[in-house]
This record gives C-alpha cells, structure tokens and sequence, in this order.
C-alpha cells in the first residue's frame, strides 16, 4: 500500500516507516503460530508521533496494531487486517528512577529485566517477572497485566501501575493516575488501560511503583513422590502462615522432558517439584527457611535442597526457566495455556490433564504458579499444520478451557486473550460484562482501529 506509507512518511519522516518484506514479515507475528503481516510498519520515536499515526489511521478508518517487543503468546501483536504495525520499541528510555517517591518512570519500549536491574543499583525493587523478562517490553507488560512466580506475595503488574500516559484511538493523549500510591480521584483510568490488550489506547509512557529490595533471599528446592503431595504441601505452608514470595510446581512429564534436556543430576528427583522463595531481612530469613524445610520434611520430601542469597537462589530459577526449553527440546509444539484455578482445585487440575492426555493422545506437561493458582498447562503435539491433529488439538483445549470455566477459573492468568483463546471468551464472561466491554470499546474507539480481529470482535 504505497499511498499509506507516503502519507505516513510525510506525516513524521521516512525513517519511521517500512514496507520492507523482511520488516513486513517481522512484524507479522509474535511467539504465537499465527501470522498476517502489516501493510507498512511504524516505528515512532515519541508520543506526539504516535498521535499524529493515530488521528490519521481513524480518519482513513486503518487498522492499527501496537506491537512491542512481540513475546507474547496469544497472538494479540499479530496485524489480523493488515494495515499499520505500530512499533513502540523506539521509545525505551528509562525516563525517571526515584527512590524518593518510590517510583520509575518509563517508555514503553523498555525491557523487564532493563528496569529491574536499574531499581536493584539503587536498592529498590520492581517485582513482576514474567517468564520472558529478558526479551519482553514493559508496554506489553502493561498491555497484557503480565505477571510471573513472585505474584503469590508482590501481585501483577496492575499492582504497580500508578499513572500512565496513553494515546487514544483519535489521537488525543490521555494522562491517568499520576506518581502518588494513593489516589482516588475519579474513575479508575488506569486500570481500565492496564490488560486492555492495545484496544482502548496505546500505553507511551508509565509510572511504575518501586518497593525497597529485600535484603535477604532463601530458596528451598523439594522433590515428591507425586504431584498431589507437592500440592498439599503447598496448602500446609500457607496454612503455618508463610507467605512464600513465589510457590513453584512441575508435575512428572515436565520434570522428565528436564532430565532428558539438562540431565539427571540437576534436575531434581521423584514425581513432582515444588520451588518455594522466602525474602525479606536476613534474621527472619534464616528462621523461616529452615521452618518450612521442617514442614516439607514432615510432609515427605524424596529430597530437598536449601539456596541462600542471590547467586546461589539464582541457580534453582535457572532450573525453572528451562523447564519451557526442555519441553521444546522433545521435538514437539507446546500449546502454552496460562489458565487459573482456585488452588483448592490444583491436584483437580493436574488429574484432569492426566486423563485429556489419555484420551487424546496428546502429552500434557503442568508446571507454574501454585501459590495462585496459575498453571500453565501444556498440550504437546506434533505440528498444528496437520488440519487434522490440529482438530484434534482444539477440542483438547476445548475440555480444557471448558472445564476450568466450570470449576470457576480463568482462561488467562497473565497472557491475555488475543486470538488463541477468542473461542473461549464468550464462555469466560457473563453477558453483561461482554456488553460493557463493547460499550468502552465503542466509547473510546468507535471506528475498531485499534487491534482488530482480537477476542472482542
């Protein structure tokens, strides 16, 4: 579409503008298996740019769709109508860190990891984590409510989202919320931004809350016969008053796809594994690591592995952060499904995925967030080229989806919904909720520009 990338040009300057094949194809997908490529890509260097792109894609009726870093795993920075990839990674600066207020100020198009590492110089900390916090924007982030493992105890990212700035689909610039931890002054407008999956505007600019960084950090690594033991030791130490910082679990596919990637001697023995962090000053510490370590003993641990501090911690969550290379190392596509379940249902769930592996076939691998409930289930198959297994491939996630829904779960704790779980949106939310959710849609983008094709379409 020569005419949208000439215009676009003359609007901020051809060096923000590509229709490349190469840049079409890079932005024409993210970690999801779908593809569509964008007709032009748009990498702006500030808002005032983003708002020029915007009042001209609603005037003309274009579609535009917010990109940042592209990690995702639904699909939702994926151009379904083409149009205008709007690529935010330009704008990566780390705007503000004050300790004095306890906040940070950033762009978009800054990394996780980026920022963390910033706030740790300065002895303050930014506590989500998601998976991918080396590669993944804090936009998208924002866009997605993203979470990670230290969720049981520091929250998601909504938590931390004191103010933002965002464009809105007419090009106007919304600012929300402000640096203040408290602040009551009308409707919740950030809230409404953070989740909203680039639908409602695009996120330029966010003030983060910090916290101090906890001096001190303990891990327990502790191997079980089964995945119902590891699952009801979870419930013991929450019930003997711990509030683990994160709460980890595998079940016995994962931990074998494990052994095979990384070998034997890391990876830890017996059926299942629970992960279990404890932080804060390092007297209590020291104290309430061997208490849960008496617990997990008591409960009947095959074996049980004790980290203190940073380094050493470091080493039981590299073992947890391969766990998603070691089922790709099986040589099949994992179906990577972030659903939630009131963790009285965890073993429910786990039970569950043993029986849909039978029935269909399919190897299905559980490990994630036990503390909240958050596991991530995945279906493994050979290929979703196949029509066939493909077919077979979704009512697998049908059961799947269907039977979370009954037990009063979430399709998506921390993903989203973007286009892989579309189907299911409507079974998730109540017809009211559905219908206020195309009312703010309308209300702030009454023409669809910005991401269509996604779950409210």
């Amino acid at each position: 579409m020569p005419d949208l990338a000439t215009s676009l040009a003359a609007l901020i300057g051809p060096d923000r503008v590509s229709t490349t094949p190469a840049d079409l194809a890079t932005h024409s997908t993210d970690k999801w298996f779908a593809s569509s490529p964008p007709d032009v890509v748009v990498s702006p260097n500030n808002t005032a740019e983003v708002a020029e792109v915007l009042r001209y894609a609603n005037a003309h009726q274009i579609p535009v769709t917010p990109q940042g870093a592209r990690v995702g795993y639904v699909g939702g920075a994926v151009p379904l109508h083409g149009g205008i990839a709007l690529n935010l990674m330009r704008l990566n600066q780390i705007l503000e860190l004050n300790t004095a207020d306890g906040v940070a100020v950033v762009q978009p198009g800054v990394i996780t990891a980026t920022l963390q590492a910033a706030a740790r110089e300065k002895g303050w900390f930014y506590p989500p984590d998601p998976a991918s916090l080396k590669e993944c924007s804090l936009g998208g982030n924002v866009a997605t409510n993203a979470g990670g493992p230290r969720c049981l105890k520091y929250g998601v990212t909504r938590h931390y989202v004191l103010g933002l700035e965002a464009v809105l689909a007419s090009g106007d610039v919304l600012r929300a919320g402000g640096r203040c931890h408290k602040n009551k002054t009308g409707f919740d407008l950030v809230g409404l931004m953070v989740g909203s999956e680039g639908m409602l505007g695009l996120v330029t600019e966010a003030t983060l809350r910090l916290i101090p960084h906890p001096p001190q950090r303990a891990m327990l690594s502790a191997g079980f016969a089964s995945f119902p033991a590891a699952a009801h030791a979870v419930q013991v130490i929450l019930d003997s008053g711990f509030l683990p910082s994160a709460l980890e679990i595998a079940d016995p596919f994962t931990l074998r796809a494990a052994r095979d990637y990384l070998g034997e001697s890391v990876t830890p023995k017996g059926e299942a594994h629970l992960l279990v962090e404890l932080d804060g000053q390092p007297e209590s510490v020291a104290l309430e690591i061997r208490r849960v370590a008496d617990l997990l003993n008591g409960l009947g641990t095959i074996c049980i592995e004790e980290a203190i501090g940073d380094e050493a911690c470091e080493r039981f969550w590299k073992l947890r952060r391969e766990f998603s290379y070691s089922l790709r190392n099986t040589g099949l596509i994992k179906l990577n499904e972030d659903v939630v379940v009131p963790r009285s249902r965890l073993i429910d769930l786990v039970a569950f995925a043993a029986e849909l592996q039978e029935q269909t076939g399919f190897p299905v691998a559980c490990f994630g967030h036990a503390g909240d409930g958050n596991i991530h289930v995945n279906i493994m198959v050979p290929t979703m080229e196949d029509p066939a297994i493909r077919e077979r491939a979704e009512a697998a996630l049908d059961k799947l989806f269907l039977q979370v829904i009954a037990w009063k779960g979430a399709i998506t704790g921390e993903h989203g919904v973007g286009i892989a779980k579309h189907r299911w949106w409507r079974h998730a939310i109540p017809d009211v909720a559905h219908q206020t959710h195309l009312a703010l849609k309308k209300a702030l983008d009454p023409h669809n520009i910005l991401n269509p094709g996604k779950f409210l379409d």
